[in-house]
Formats: C-alpha cells, sequence, structure tokens
C-alpha cells in the first residue's frame, strides 16, 4: 500500500463528475513507525479513499485545519493522551478533533486515537487499572450500535478485537454514546460526537504488526506471565475472521468520509 515519506500538499479534495463518486481524501495522523494504518489503510484505499498519512514524530507538519481533506483518521500509540510535553504533535492533533468536530468533518480514533478524541473533547484518559489489555477480546455491542452510521455494518459480524493498551478513555465527552464495551464494561467502541468515533480495539493490525509490538513489552509480559507467542499466533489464526469482521470499519468510513452517511446505516 503507498505510503508518502512527506505531507502531501495542502490542496482541496478531488471533485467528480456528477453522479459519480467523488474520491475522498483522508488525513491520517500516525504516532509513530510501528502503528501504521495497515489493514485499515490497505481497506481504505481499496474503497477508494486517497490517504494522506502524517508522520509528525519524523517532523511532517498536521496542518491547521482539514479544508483539504473530507475525514481525520488518528492511529495509535504508546505515548499517552496527556502526553504532550514529550509529544508536542498531540496538541495540535486533538485541536484538528475539536475541529473537524465542529465542521461535521467525520473522525475515527483507533486506539490511542480513540483516546485522543475523547480527550479532545471534554472526556477523561487513565490508566485501566485492570492493567494492560493484550490479545482478542471479545465485543460486546450495544443497542446504540444497530443503526450507527459507522458501525451498524460491523456489529452483526465483529465478534473479536485485537486490544493492546494501557489506558482507557475512563469518562466520556459530554453527550457520548457507547456503542461497544469490554467483557468487564469498559468503554470499547464510542461516537464521541455527531461524526467522531472511537475504537479501543486495533482494527488494522495483523500478527506481523502485533509481534513488533510485543518485542517492546518482552520484559513486563515475562514478569506477568504473559505469553507473546501463543497471543500472535491466536491473532494469526483469526485473520480470516478479523478481516471479515472489520474490512466492513473501513468501508463504512470510506462512504462517511464521501458524504454518504445513508450508505453507510444500509450497507
Amino acid at each position: 500500500m503507498s505510503r508518502a515519506a512527506d505531507p502531501a500538499p495542502d490542496t482541496a479534495p478531488d471533485t467528480a463528475p456528477a453522479g459519480a463518486r467523488r474520491r475522498p481524501r483522508v488525513l491520517v495522523v500516525q504516532h509513530q513507525e510501528d502503528c501504521p494504518p495497515a489493514l485499515v489503510g490497505r481497506w481504505l484505499e481499496e474503497a477508494g479513499v486517497e490517504l494522506d498519512v502524517r508522520h509528525p514524530y519524523r517532523g511532517d507538519a498536521l496542518p491547521a485545519d482539514l479544508a483539504a481533506h473530507d475525514a481525520l483518521l488518528v492511529l495509535g500509540g504508546s505515548m499517552g493522551a496527556d502526553d504532550d510535553a514529550d509529544h508536542p504533535w498531540l496538541t495540535p492533533t486533538k485541536q484538528l478533533v475539536r475541529t473537524a468536530t465542529r465542521a461535521e468533518t467525520p473522525v475515527l480514533g483507533v486506539c490511542l486515537g480513540h483516546q485522543l478524541v475523547g480527550r479532545a473533547l471534554g472526556g477523561r484518559v487513565d490508566r485501566n487499572p485492570r492493567g494492560q489489555q493484550v490479545g482478542l477480546v471479545e465485543t460486546g455491542w450495544t443497542a446504540a450500535a444497530a443503526d450507527d452510521a459507522l458501525v451498524g455494518a460491523v456489529a452483526p459480524g465483529a465478534q473479536r478485537g485485537v486490544h493492546w493498551n494501557d489506558d482507557l478513555v475512563v469518562e466520556l465527552p459530554p453527550g457520548a454514546v457507547v456503542l461497544a464495551e469490554t467483557p468487564a464494561g469498559e468503554a470499547q467502541v464510542v461516537r464521541h460526537a455527531p461524526g467522531a468515533w472511537g475504537v479501543q480495539l486495533h482494527p488494522e493490525v495483523d500478527a506481523a504488526v502485533v509481534r513488533a509490538w510485543a518485542v517492546g513489552d518482552a520484559e513486563r509480559h515475562a514478569a506477568r506471565g504473559v505469553d507473546q507467542a501463543a497471543v500472535i499466533a491466536e491473532v494469526d489464526a483469526a485473520r480470516a475472521e478479523l478481516d471479515a469482521a472489520w474490512r466492513p470499519l473501513a468501508q463504512a468510513f470510506a462512504d462517511v468520509a464521501a458524504g454518504e452517511l445513508e450508505a453507510a446505516r444500509q450497507r
């Protein structure tokens, strides 16, 4: 899948002939090298989306607004949602979330991205008192998911997702709606505001991405007795299930980015 090492010019979104679907342009904020768009990025491109991937940890600039983009995708990372002092691009990322929400530009946050969306809109993020979540976790859809524009098509088939997180959105923003919960009752998928969603799980990862994360957590997992090889093998064995379950999320986000909310609801 294509990746631009340098930021793409902030030009106006593509236009298309009358009656044809316009190709939406999505700004992607990637926080570190081992947290790429991966499968979700590939699925979005296959759905006709143009990805403008920015790597602010390498020095890529973030735009001041989203006038040249149709949607915002904020990826995961090992830092915390309030670690702006050590990772200064988190401040403009959260501002972009607020700008997008005011402008009704669709937003999707993944893991840290979900936490940043929640934090930007008035929620609170903290460590999970139960400790780090690792591996496949059941997805507990709520009744509100059924007619949600983004996850309405996902909920019937997505029964598990990959988690790899220390933090949670422990207080949701005002007006937020929980669309899925973990078995422990933690917010797992949230509509933080109209048109702004977050998923605590990682629909984008495969075993190769998880294997890279495992290297960084090897010492503490050994201390906790986490069998990393078994976790990676379980994720790999579930590949067909996870692809079938979460690919519709990318298609729905492509539809939302293209302004096809009703198509996303009906898909």
